[in-house]
C-alpha cells in the first residue's frame, strides 16, 4: 500500500487533502506539524502535515507531496491540538486556522532552495525543483539530508512593514490624493505590511510608498534592524527591590502551583500600585530556574514593551523576546522560528498574539490587566486570550496567572465560586494610601457643547469645570504632575454645517465625521474614510461650520487657558500611538518630568507608574455609560478606577476629580470608595435579572450585506427563522436579527442576533442552522462571535 499523509492547506481552499509520499524522500522526512510544498490544481501550496498514517481511499491514485520546507516541524503535537480546538470552536477547517496563525512568510510557496554541493544547482525556485527529473530529485534529497540544501523565503517576497515616520500635518500637495490615502490609512490603522496596504489601496501603491519614504514621511522596515520598542533598555541589569510582606505572602501562595501538572489558574486581585509586576518577575525567576518558559502578556504594545524592559533588566541571560503585531513580518517570522526551535528557558513579552507562538516548554503564563477588552481579537480569527491561555496552560502544566485591580466580572465570579483561587494585594507598595476621589457636578455648566460657544462666552477652561481647572493650576504651581482623561480622540466629534444645518457625515457609514485638526482632515472612525478640511460642505457647498463637542486634541489646546505660559502638555491617544516609538517618547517625556500634564484617552489608565502625579481628572465620566452593551457599566467602572489609580503613587497624596452629570447615580458611590466588590454585587444582580454572562453562554451572530442588496433583509429574516427553529429544542433563546447599533459601516448594512444558551455546543448548532439557510446568499456575511466584547 502507498504510504500517505494528510495535509492541511494554509491557503485557499484550506482543505485537508491526502498525498502520497514522494519516492525520493522517506516517511521520516515528513513528521506531523512539518510545513511542506504540495500540488493543488496546477499550483504549489504550503501545507502542514496533519496526520502521518493516512489510509489512501480505495481505487484513488494520489498525487505526491513535493518537498519539505523545514527539517524539524514548526508545529509540535500540542500546537496542532490547539489548532484543532480552534478549528472546532470556529467550525472551520484546520488549514484556515493555520493560515491565520502562521506569519505570512511561513505560508507562501514562493521560496528558494540554495545548495553548496557540487553538481547541484546553487539556487532553485520551488517551481523549478518540482520539475526536476527523478534522478536529480534523488541527488537533491541526499543534499537535503546532509544539510547542504537549505530553504528560505525568496528575497522578492520580503514584505516590509510600512509606518508613519512623522506626525501630521504632512507636507503633501493638496492634489496628491494617493499619497494622502496612504498616510491616512497608516495614521488610522497603524503600521502594516506593504502587502496589506496594497490590498487596501489597490495596484500602484508601492511606488507611492517609496516616494513617501524618500520624502521622509513613511518608514519601510524589512526587519533587518530591531524596532525601537525592541531595543535593549538603557538601564543596566540589576536586582529588583525586596518583596513586601504582602507580596511575599502572595508568592508563597502562588509558587507551589508552578509544580502542579494540571495547569492551575490563579487570580491576583491587587489594588493599583500594589506591585503586581514585582510579583510577576519573582514568579518568572522561579519558572526559569525550573528550566521552563514564561509568557508575559499585556493589552497594549507600550505595556508589553514595559514588561519586556523589566525582564531584560532582571533576566538578560534569558534573552527576553518582544512580540506584537506592529513588528515587521520578517521579525515575526524569526520569532516564530525561535520559539519552535528552542526549548531553553526563555521569556516572551507581548500582546495577545504572543500567546500563539509555538513555545514548547511553557511553565508560566501571565495576563496583566486581564479585564482589558484588547485581549479579545474580533477580526479574522476571533478568540479570547484568556481562553487560549487557559487551554495552553492545561496542555503544558503551566501556571496561568491573571492580574487586575478591577477584574472582569466573569473572572471574579469564577474566583468567588472557587473555580479560580484568588490572591489579594490590598496595600500599595511604600505604604501610601489610595487617592481621595471627588465627584464634580457638571449639570448647568454648559461644558462639552459647541467649541465656538466656549470662545464666544469667554470660557477659558474649556471642558474642565472651574473646580477642576483650579485644582489643575494649583497642582502645576506646586511642581507636581497631572493627568486628564477624556475618552474621545480627535479635535471635535462633529462638524455642523450652519448653511444646511446638518452634520458632515461619512458617505459609507452615514455617521458623523470626526474633525482632526492636526491632520486637517474629517475622518470616519469606523471605515477610515477621510476628506480634507477646510473644504465645502458635501451637501450644500457651504463653508460655514461649527465644531461641536470636545476631543482629546482640543482639550490639549484648551489647557492653554488654564495653565501658566510655558507649561508643557503632552497627549497620549491612539492618534499619536500609531507610531510605537512616538508613544514611548511621550511616556518617557512625562516620566522624566519634561511635561507636567498628560492628556489622553483610555491609554492613560493602563499600568503606568508616575510617582509625581498627584492629580487625575476624568473630564467626562459619562462617556460610554449608556452604550447598548451589557458591559458598559463594568467598562466605565474599570476605566475610572484604573485611571484614578495613577494618582498618589509617590510620597505625596493623590487627588481624583470625576466630572459627571449624574452625581446621584449609585454607580458613582462605588467609584468614590474604590469599592470594586460592591460594584460587582450591583452588576451581578442586574445580569442575573436580565440573563447575561456569567449566567448564560452568549453568542453574537453578525450579518451584513451591501446596502443596495434588495433581498438582504429577507435573507437575514430567513436565517433568523432557521435559527429559531433549531433553538427551540436546545433551550437557546434567539434575539433578533435586528439592526446593529452601528447599522451601516463601510457601505454594508449590519444586523445582530443574540443567542443565549446553557452551553456552547448548542450555540454552534443554532448558528450552523442559520448558515445553512444562507447557502445561496453569497453576498451576505454571516459570522459567530462567542462571548462577544464588541456589541456595536
Amino acid at each position: 500500500m502507498t504510504a500517505a499523509i494528510t495535509v492541511a492547506l494554509t491557503a485557499p481552499p484550506y482543505s485537508v487533502l491526502t498525498y502520497a509520499l514522494p519516492s525520493y524522500l522517506d516517511a521520516g522526512d515528513f513528521p506531523r506539524g512539518l510545513r511542506l510544498l504540495v500540488p493543488v490544481a496546477g499550483w504549489l501550496r504550503v501545507g502542514v502535515v496533519w496526520e502521518t498514517d493516512a489510509v489512501p481511499p480505495e481505487g484513488v491514485v494520489l498525487r505526491a507531496a513535493v518537498w519539505p520546507l523545514e527539517r524539524l516541524p514548526i508545529c509540535d503535537p500540542h500546537y496542532l491540538e490547539l489548532v484543532g480546538t480552534l478549528a472546532s470552536r470556529h467550525m472551520a477547517p484546520p488549514g484556515r486556522i493555520l493560515g491565520t496563525l502562521l506569519p505570512r512568510g511561513l505560508r507562501t510557496a514562493k521560496v528558494v532552495f540554495a545548495c553548496d554541493e557540487a553538481g547541484v544547482p546553487k539556487r532553485l525556485t520551488a517551481l523549478a525543483l518540482s520539475r526536476k527529473s527523478p534522478e536529480e530529485l534523488v541527488r537533491l534529497a541526499r543534499a537535503w539530508r546532509a544539510g547542504t540544501l537549505r530553504c528560505r523565503l525568496d528575497d522578492a517576497q520580503r514584505d516590509p512593514l510600512c509606518s508613519l515616520a512623522v506626525d501630521p500635518p504632512w507636507p503633501v500637495r493638496p492634489g496628491a490624493a494617493r499619497q494622502m490615502a496612504v498616510l491616512d490609512v497608516l495614521c488610522d490603522l497603524g503600521p502594516m505590511p506593504l502587502s496589506d496596504l496594497n490590498k487596501r489601496l489597490g495596484a500602484g501603491t508601492l511606488p507611492i510608498v517609496r516616494r513617501l519614504a524618500g520624502l521622509g514621511l513613511v518608514r519601510l522596515d524589512d526587519g533587518a534592524t530591531a524596532c525601537p520598542a525592541d531595543a535593549p533598555p538603557q538601564a543596566p541589569a540589576g536586582e529588583l527591590p525586596p518583596l513586601t510582606a504582602e507580596q511575599a505572602a502572595a508568592l508563597a501562595e502562588l509558587a507551589p502551583a508552578l509544580d502542579s501538572a494540571d495547569g492551575p489558574a490563579r487570580l491576583v486581585y491587587g489594588v493599583t500600585g500594589s506591585g503586581k509586576t514585582r510579583l510577576y518577575m519573582e514568579l518568572a525567576r522561579l519558572t526559569l530556574a525550573k528550566g521552563r518558559q514564561v509568557l508575559l502578556l499585556a493589552p497594549e504594545v507600550a505595556l508589553a514593551a514595559k514588561l519586556h524592559r523589566a525582564a531584560l533588566r532582571v533576566f538578560p541571560e534569558a534573552r527576553p523576546l518582544l512580540y506584537h503585531g506592529y513588528q515587521p513580518p520578517a521579525a515575526r517570522e524569526a520569532a516564530f522560528h525561535r520559539a519552535a526551535g528552542d526549548d531553553a528557558p526563555a521569556i516572551v513579552a507581548g500582546t495577545r498574539s504572543a500567546l500563539l507562538l509555538p513555545l514548547r516548554r511553557i511553565g508560566l503564563i501571565i495576563l496583566d490587566e486581564e479585564h482589558d477588552g484588547a485581549f479579545k481579537q474580533e477580526d479574522r480569527l476571533p478568540y479570547q486570550a484568556k481562553e487560549v491561555a487557559f487551554f495552553r496552560a492545561r496542555q503544558s502544566g503551566a501556571l496561568f496567572v491573571m492580574g487586575s485591580a478591577t477584574p472582569d466580572v466573569k473572572t471574579f465570579h469564577a474566583a468567588l465560586a472557587g473555580h479560580v483561587p484568588m490572591v489579594r494585594l490590598a496595600s500599595r507598595v511604600g505604604g501610601g494610601g489610595m487617592p481621595a476621589i471627588e465627584l464634580v457636578d457638571m449639570r448647568g455648566t454648559g461644558k462639552l457643547t459647541a467649541v465656538s460657544g466656549n470662545r464666544e462666552t469667554g470660557d477659558r477652561t474649556g471642558v474642565l469645570t472651574d473646580q477642576a481647572a483650579a485644582a489643575l493650576a494649583e497642582t502645576v504651581a506646586a511642581g507636581d504632575q497631572a493627568m486628564i482623561l477624556l475618552n474621545r480622540r480627535g479635535y471635535a466629534p462633529l462638524l455642523f454645517c450652519l448653511d444646511c444645518e446638518t452634520p458632515v457625515r461619512c458617505p459609507r457609514c452615514e455617521l458623523s465625521l470626526t474633525f482632526h485638526k492636526d491632520r486637517e482632515r474629517l475622518v470616519c472612525h469606523y471605515c477610515g474614510f477621510a476628506r480634507p478640511h477646510p473644504s465645502p460642505c458635501p451637501g450644500c457647498g457651504g463653508a460655514s461650520f461649527l465644531p461641536m463637542g470636545v476631543g482629546s486634541e482640543l482639550l490639549e489646546e484648551q489647557l492653554s487657558g488654564v495653565l501658566p505660559a510655558g507649561t508643557r502638555v503632552a497627549r497620549l491617544d491612539r492618534d499619536v500611538a500609531r507610531r510605537p516609538e512616538r508613544a514611548e517618547a511621550i511616556l518617557t517625556e512625562f516620566a522624566t518630568g519634561q511635561a507636567q500634564v498628560l492628556v489622553g484617552t483610555q491609554m492613560l489608565s493602563k499600568g503606568h507608574h508616575f510617582p509625581d502625579v498627584t492629580l487625575v481628572v476624568a473630564a467626562d465620566a459619562d462617556l460610554g455609560r449608556n452604550l447598548p452593551d451589557y458591559r458598559a457599566s463594568e467598562r466605565t467602572f474599570q476605566l475610572l478606577t484604573q485611571v484614578a489609580g495613577r494618582a498618589g503613587r509617590g510620597e505625596r497624596p493623590g487627588r481624583v476629580l470625576i466630572q459627571t452629570r449624574m452625581p446621584d447615580d449609585p454607580f458613582f458611590a462605588h467609584v468614590i470608595r474604590g469599592d470594586f466588590e460592591g460594584f460587582y454585587e450591583l452588576e451581578l444582580s442586574r445580569r442575573r435579572r436580565l440573563c447575561y454572562p456569567p449566567f448564560t453562554r452568549l453568542g453574537l451572530v453578525r450579518l451584513s450585506f451591501p446596502r443596495d442588496l434588495d433581498d438582504g433583509y429577507a435573507l437575514a429574516a430567513a436565517a433568523g427563522e432557521a435559527m429559531r427553529l433549531a433553538a427551540a429544542p436546545l433551550g437557546v433563546r434567539v434575539l433578533g436579527p435586528a439592526p446593529a447599533p452601528l447599522a451601516l459601516v463601510a457601505g454594508r448594512r449590519r444586523l445582530h442576533c443574540l443567542l443565549k444558551s446553557p452551553d456552547w455546543p448548542a450555540v454552534r448548532q443554532v448558528f450552523a442552522a442559520g448558515r445553512a439557510a444562507l447557502s445561496g446568499g453569497t453576498k451576505v456575511r454571516f459570522t459567530l462571535d462567542l462571548d462577544p466584547v464588541d456589541m456595536l
